[in-house]
This record gives C-alpha cells, sequence and structure tokens, in this order.
C-alpha cells in the first residue's frame, strides 16, 4: 500500500581504518617518553582526544602520565622558546628595578 522512502539512506562509502595509536602491547606510564611525547602539543600542551584519536580511558591514562612526568622534571610544563631568550628576559627584569627605585625617592 504504502511506499516508505528513504530520505536518511546513507551512501556506501569505503574508507581507509587508521591503526590505533597505542598498541596492546605498550604500557602507558609516566617512564615511556617515546609513547607520552607522541600526545604532547609544540607549546606543550596535551592534545584532545579527538586529534589523538584514544579511548576515553586512554586519554585519562595518557593525561595522568604527563602530568607525574611533568612533577618529576621529566617533561616541561611549557615548551615556549621564546620565553627563555637572553635580551628579553633581562631587560624587561631591568627595567622593573628602575622603576621600583624611581617609585622610592623621597619626595622634596
Amino acid at each position: 500500500m504504502y511506499k516508505f522512502k528513504r530520505f536518511f539512506h546513507k551512501s556506501k562509502r569505503s574508507f581507509r581504518r587508521r591503526l590505533p595509536p597505542i598498541k596492546s602491547g605498550d604500557r602507558i606510564d609516566y617512564r615511556n617518553m617515546s609513547l607520552i611525547s607522541r600526545f604532547i602539543g609544540e607549546q606543550g600542551k596535551i592534545l584532545s582526544r579527538r586529534v589523538n584519536r584514544l579511548t576515553l580511558k586512554q586519554q585519562r591514562l595518557i593525561t595522568i602520565a604527563i602530568k607525574q612526568a611533568r612533577i618529576l622534571s621529566l617533561l616541561p610544563f611549557l615548551n615556549n622558546e621564546k620565553q627563555f631568550e637572553k635580551g628579553e628576559s633581562t631587560a624587561r627584569t631591568a627595567d622593573l628595578r628602575t622603576r621600583n627605585k624611581i617609585n622610592r625617592l623621597p619626595l622634596q
């Protein structure tokens, strides 16, 4: 009697399945730096789960391992090379020192 039309019919496209970034034999640990460093961006931030293609459990374990490695100073908290340039940091502190000296002078 009634003909049902499929409005939301998905087309069957072939796609290449990506390999999981963490294999079953890999241990997620703060000492495994080769594994952990793959999930950190250029600035030292932990990459999101969508970017990493991890499961929720794997992402939580990776996050804990990265934080433990940072606390034990195996990884830097920031990976910002501009911050550690000589000229910029010394000029900034010297400028602050002169400002403080000028502000402390007694009024006459």
